[in-house]
């Protein structure tokens, strides 16, 4: 895997939007916010465009141009989102994996940008980085993302270390390693028979997280995950707080679900992580980098191996 390089004060972030569109007062917080880090900002007004259906940011083609000219900008240092829901994988095939290679430049989102996420780390064998975007999260700034995991993952050459979060929790004990990969599992399973599916080597480590999905919509996923033998493939599995995806009425919870569908899973399963989506705090994650899973009395991950250089 190559590794981008380590941000510093003063470098300037492309801001890019490969999903939907995003109300402007949340794009100017979350600007103020990678002020507030040390970065600067850069963007044009393509970023802003909205397609004619309403739900996507601009075209495919004018949302991959601007992917592409900050990969190529050789002023810019790293590449962040907007926000997610829906249009990352419209712009795959505009993308060209030689040089976003070539670039290796820390790319930065999560929810519906698991599409381009997986496109850097399996298409392209680069670390990228599962974290916040300006919307919701960096525009709420400390309340809806853990700066000091942002800041070690992007700015440190050195391994992330020990993740324990409060409420991280055992579903299934042991102890595995692998490379960290995964995303919305809503996005990987959607990659499935396409030439951008999530295609993770024999011993890797899923880390897969949802929002708003209700328990049987969840139980499907992990059955797809198992018949399509991604789950046979993984040490491991780290599964987000899955936040508003209990039943309405209070069962069954989400974490019941994962504890049912996968107890016959022979690794360690931990429950809870924030990252994603998340109700508080949201942490950085770098995939395409080595991790250990230990799920017992005190479950964590932990982080083994730089994601910069």
């Amino acid at each position: 895997m190559l590794k981008p390089r380590a941000l510093s004060p003063g470098d300037r972030l492309g801001i890019v939007a490969p999903a939907s569109s995003f109300k402007r007062d949340e794009f100017d917080a979350g600007i103020g916010e990678i002020r507030r880090l040390g970065f600067v900002p850069v963007y044009d007004e393509s970023v802003f465009a909205r397609h004619a259906n309403g739900y996507v940011a601009g075209s495919p083609e004018l949302r991959a141009a601007a992917i592409h000219h900050a990969w190529t900008d050789p002023s810019i240092a790293g590449v962040i989102g907007v926000r997610g829901g829906y249009g990352s994988a419209q712009v795959l095939p505009l993308l060209d994996p030689h040089v976003a290679r070539r670039a290796c430049k820390p790319f930065i989102g999560y929810s519906d940008l698991t599409a381009i996420l997986s496109f850097l780390t399996m298409g392209c064998e680069v670390v990228a980085f599962h974290g916040p975007m300006l919307a919701g999260r960096l525009g709420k700034g400390e309340a809806g993302y853990d700066r000091a995991s942002f800041e070690r993952a992007l700015r440190v050459p050195e391994p992330l270390g020990e993740l324990a979060p409060p409420g991280l929790s055992t579903i299934r004990g042991g102890e595995a390693r692998g490379m960290l990969l995964g995303g919305s599992v809503t996005q990987l399973l959607a990659s499935l028979g396409t030439p951008y599916a999530f295609d993770p080597p024999a011993g890797y480590v899923l880390f897969f997280e949802e929002v708003g999905e209700r328990p049987y919509r969840l139980d499907r996923m992990v059955t797809q995950l198992r018949q399509a033998n991604l789950l046979t493939r993984a040490s491991a599995v780290v599964i987000g707080e899955l936040n508003r995806c209990d039943e309405p009425s209070g069962e069954p919870t989400a974490r019941g679900v994962m504890a049912d569908v996968l107890a016959d899973f022979p690794g360690p399963v931990v429950f809870g992580f924030p990252s994603g989506h998340t109700t508080g705090p949201a942490m950085t994650l770098p995939l395409g980098v080595d991790c250990r899973v230990v799920a017992d009395a005190r479950p964590r991950l932990v982080i083994e191996e730089a994601a910069v250089q």
